[in-house]
């Protein structure tokens, strides 16, 4: 199954963050916290502005971004873990 953004909308898979502290510890997976790194992977057209044109999106798919904790609404789609958000919960893109 193909998800198709609408709007302001990406798709966006997590990515996974380390689980080794800085003095080496290994953190289980039950106390480590949702990474709040991710990869879009599909991007909407844009948001109708009050003039009534679409403004593109500043991102696009297979840009890594940085998004708040709580961002987003989950989805599971054929068995992937996915996130649904608007453009404006993201707070950088990664480059480089």
């Amino acid at each position: 199954m193909k998800l198709r953004p609408l709007h302001d909308r990406v798709i966006v898979k997590r990515l996974e963050e380390e689980r080794v502290s800085a003095g080496g510890i290994v953190i289980p997976d039950s106390a480590a916290e949702k990474p709040s790194r991710g990869k879009v992977i599909a991007a909407g057209p844009g948001k109708v502005n009050d003039e009534g044109k679409v403004r593109p999106l500043d991102v696009k798919a297979g840009d890594t971004i940085l998004f708040g904790k709580w961002s987003g609404t989950e989805v599971k789609i054929d068995g992937e873990e996915l996130l649904v958000m608007k453009e404006e919960d993201i707070q950088a893109v990664i480059e480089g």
